[in-house]
């Protein structure tokens, strides 16, 4: 499960790497690269840095703080997955785009929860 982890940490980084560097590319592999504005780019560029620091913070933690870490991708992954949920009802962002994302947060979110589960006692 560790190196599960340690392979989503690194998954956050290259795609929030990506994000910062080049949110139009970004923007179109998502599939919303129609939507771009400057607005938009700037709030890519947000979600990137907030990607980047997760991944990095896991991967440069002790196992204590690791299981802190854990618990806090936890709580971003199911806002993130929410979120998706209610534009994917709303039928607001593309639902090829939507749902797409949704499973991307939506994985990591499992992947989040069963890391938390099936970790040691402290």
């Amino acid at each position: 499960m560790e190196r599960a982890m340690e392979m989503a940490a690194s998954g956050r980084i290259v795609w929030g790497t990506l994000a910062l560097a080049a949110p139009g590319l970004n923007m179109k592999l998502a599939g919303m690269g129609h939507r771009e504005t400057p607005e938009l780019r700037y709030m890519i560029r947000i979600f990137g840095s907030r990607a980047v620091a997760l991944g990095v913070g896991y991967l440069l933690s002790d196992p204590a703080a690791r299981r802190r870490w854990r618990r806090l991708c936890l709580l971003v992954d199911a806002c993130d997955t929410a979120a998706g949920l209610v534009h994917l009802a709303r039928g607001d962002v593309p639902r090829p785009a939507a749902a797409a994302l949704v499973a991307i947060t939506g994985t990591y979110a499992a992947l989040d929860t069963l890391a938390t589960r099936t970790e040691p006692s402290a």
